[in-house]
């Protein structure tokens, strides 16, 4: 429903354009390991972007999202009936969502996880390389050995960024502004088993297709700290 949605509603807002490295399906199912999709995360809207873009080649997977959606009615019911993975930030419970996710791989289904935790601070518009990954994800490839798929957005920004206010102003204008989105699908990546190297390579690996991404739409391949 979600990836669906997402595939349906974003064209009213915006154009979207979708590259990808490696060619043929991204198997899943019983009898074949899901992959988990790591992408870059700077706005509320991205994740829509990426669902998307995720659709259009046939993956549409289950996403760890953070708690707080699931007390939103109608869209805690989709998450809940999608399977979708709840992520307890900042408490006890903050593992069991890479448990959940071990369990979605082992099943043949595909997960989607945003490594760096959280959104930037930023206020401006303008799209900035990925922050520093949490070690999640390589904790969650090293019990699964699953494949890793980079994933770079670039544009989700121009649609919502800033303030409350802002945000709002953005999503209402959109569809007269058109903004421009791409998604960048990276070649499977395998990494090691040791923490620190993995969460570094898959760092670097997304950079590198939100590189793509953000060439595509005309942006400045800029480091978080540059404005």
């Amino acid at each position: 429903m979600l990836s669906r949605a997402a595939a349906v509603l974003l064209p009213f807002f915006g154009h979207l354009t979708v590259t990808r490295e490696a060619d043929g399906p991204y198997a899943d199912g019983p009898y074949a390991a899901g992959s988990v999709f790591v992408a870059n995360h700077d706005s509320v809207a991205d994740p829509a972007v990426v669902l998307a873009a995720l659709r259009s080649v046939d993956v549409m997977p289950a996403v760890l999202v953070t708690a707080g959606l699931w007390r939103v009615p109608v869209l805690g019911r989709a998450l809940s009936k999608e399977e979708h993975i709840p992520v307890h930030r900042g408490s006890a419970r903050a593992a069991e969502a890479l448990a959940a996710a071990a369990e979605v791989l082992g099943a043949g289904r595909h997960v989607l996880i945003y490594a760096e935790g959280g959104l930037p601070r930023r206020q401006d518009a303008r799209g900035a390389a990925p922050l520093p990954f949490r070690t999640g994800l390589a904790r969650l490839v090293a019990a699964t050995r699953a494949p890793v798929v980079p994933v770079g957005q670039a544009g989700a920004r121009r649609l919502c960024s800033g303030t409350v206010a802002k945000q709002l102003a953005g999503v209402l204008t959109a569809p007269v502004r058109r903004p421009r989105f791409h998604v960048h699908i990276g070649s499977p990546v395998r990494l090691p088993a040791e923490t620190a190297r993995g969460t570094s390579i898959a760092h670097g690996a997304v950079s590198a297709a939100w590189r793509r991404a953000a060439h595509s739409v005309g942006e400045p391949a800029r480091t978080p700290g540059n404005h």
